[in-house]
Parts: C-alpha cells; structure tokens; sequence
C-alpha cells in the first residue's frame, strides 16, 4: 500500500491512536505517541509499557491505526498485522527512526487496507 501525501502530512501533524484485540475478542484502543512510517505500507513505533497492545500483538497480530483532523473531519483508518521484535537490530531501527530506544520492543505495521474517514458520502470507505 502506498501513502499519499495527504496521508503523510495528516500522519506528520496528528497524534495516531491504534486498536488492538486479544483473541478473545476484548478490544483495546489507546495513543501512540512514537508512531511513523517506516516505508510505504509501513509504520513502526516504540512499544514502551509491554501492556494488552503488546500482548494482544504477540497473540494475534491484528491493529487498526486511526489518524483524524477533527478541525477538518478528515482522517484514515489503516488496518494491517502488526510484529514484535525485541533483538538489537529491530531496537536499532526503532531508535534511528523514531529517535528513541523503545523500551519493551519494536513494532512494525504491515498495512493491508486504508479506509477513509471523512465525515460525509465517503465516510468508511476504502481507499486503493
């Protein structure tokens, strides 16, 4: 999936919030302040407190990151499975990107499907 640059702009402004869910179906949603994009189709962030979001990662992997301007109801919704890593190479990377060593481990998103989420007709819709 590639970003746009409306995306990429929204992405460098807004806080990204995500939402996790553990196999039981228990939904956890919350901010993640070192999240960025690492490539096209790509976000890594620094998982700091190891808590259900780390946990329900290593379970299953499934993550919605939300991006929304409410000054301009304009946001995305980018849904994909998301990986834990702990080794040197993966904190290293984290580091270099984010600019700081995360503390529990690095997570990197794949995204597999952007949705809009305008207010309006476009409201839910998938984009590409």
């Amino acid at each position: 999936m590639k970003f746009t640059d409306d995306m990429k702009e929204l992405i460098s402004k807004q806080l990204a919030y995500i939402a996790t869910v553990d196999n039981n179906g228990l939904p956890n949603i919350g901010p993640k302040r070192t999240m960025r994009i690492l490539e096209d189709g790509k976000f890594i962030y620094c998982e700091n407190t190891g808590g259900r979001h780390h946990a329900n990662i290593k379970d299953n992997g499934k993550i919605i990151i939300c991006y929304v301007d409410r000054d301009n109801n304009h946001g995305y919704r980018f849904e994909g499975r998301a990986k834990s890593y702990t080794d040197d190479e993966h904190i290293a990377l984290a580091e270099k990107t984010v600019g700081v060593k995360p503390k529990a481990a690095t997570i990197i998103i794949n995204i597999e499907k952007i949705y809009t989420l305008d207010s309006g007709p476009k409201a839910g819709k998938s984009i590409g």
